[in-house]
């Protein structure tokens, strides 16, 4: 596998991560959740986000050096 693909694999499994605090959150708001936990899977979606951005560089630089 070349650095591009790995790092679009590592950017779909992060993006799993993602839509699984999202449903976790979606399920806070619905159940009038626990605040504090709430804000805490908030940074969690940001930290996640970010790391998608980064993956998602990668493979753009990894496929430009490439090509």
């Amino acid at each position: 596998m070349n650095d591009s693909n790995a790092s679009l694999q590592r950017a779909e499994e992060l993006l799993e991560r993602l839509r699984l605090k999202i449903d976790r959150l979606e399920e806070l708001a619905g159940d009038g959740g626990d605040v504090d936990e709430a804000v805490d899977d908030l940074a969690e979606v940001a930290e996640i986000a970010k790391e998608i951005e980064a993956e998602v560089q990668r493979a753009r630089q990894a496929a430009d050096a490439g090509a």
